[in-house]
């Protein structure tokens, strides 16, 4: 059998098993009060919701997982030599991706992983293995926080919706500094994360001043959630209505 990478689905199966059952059981109460059909309508219906958006992201389904992490690469400027850095990697697509289109490129994943993660550094080293890529990606543990790398020595940095998941900072703008430092001058980045949920990051144009603030150039702003491969259904702003790109140069 011919080994096959496992990128998962970044829709758990839990949610869907999970308003399943919330569903079933509500199911049996209303047998007793009919008001109860409400809720186990209204569970069944999250449920199917949920089965359904995984299949959009599945590779068999619209495939809208991957076309995300492609979009990543798609708007990083980028000659393809050198030292690039992606930080939390988790279970290494775009890391992949990026050392598959830049084949004179050494590419190193960073994550934290842990036990709220189905990814594990052991995960990406088979991904990279079976990509045929592992002799030119590297993978190490740590925090996007606090980066364990010298300033300026990454001559492309990028991200895919990790920045908002970093528990040990309440700024999160912060975890973007942190991210800017690694770069060298003249060095590339692109980042990909909830940048339009405003309890987060405030306002766009706020963010992206702030952003270019920090000695950054030619900085654009991408709303992901108006690409032409995200369905209308994946637009909710509990799934991809809030996410976007920050890109530029240091």
């Amino acid at each position: 059998m011919i080994a096959t990478p496992d990128y998962g689905n970044w829709v758990s199966k839990k949610f869907i098993y999970a308003s399943g059952l919330v569903g079933l059981v509500f199911l049996t109460f209303s047998f007793v009060l009919p008001v109860f059909l409400i809720i186990t309508g209204l569970s069944l219906l999250v449920c199917v919701y949920f089965a359904y958006a995984r299949y959009l992201f599945s590779f068999a389904g619209g495939n809208v997982q991957d076309h995300i992490v492609e979009l990543v690469l798609a708007n990083l400027d980028w000659v393809g030599e050198g030292q690039a850095l992606d930080i939390g990697c988790g279970n290494a697509a775009l890391t992949i991706k990026l050392a598959h289109k830049y084949p004179k490129a050494h590419v190193t994943g960073i994550d934290y992983w842990g036990k709220k993660w189905e990814y594990s550094k052991g995960m990406c080293e088979r991904n990279a293995d079976i990509e045929g890529v592992s002799e030119r990606v590297a993978f190490q543990k740590g925090t996007a926080s606090a980066l364990p790398f010298a300033d300026e020595c990454f001559d492309a940095v990028v991200s895919n919706l990790t920045f908002h998941e970093v528990g040990d900072t309440a700024d999160k703008r912060d975890v973007i500094r942190e991210a800017l430092r690694v770069v060298k001058k003249g060095g590339k980045f692109t980042f990909q994360d909830l940048f339009l949920l405003k309890r987060i990051y405030g306002d766009t144009d706020d963010l992206l001043a702030t952003v270019r603030s920090w000695g950054t150039s030619n900085v654009k702003f991408v709303q992901t959630r108006d690409s032409v491969f995200i369905p209308s259904v994946l637009k909710l702003p509990f799934m991809l209505g809030t996410i976007g790109i920050i890109t530029g140069e240091k």
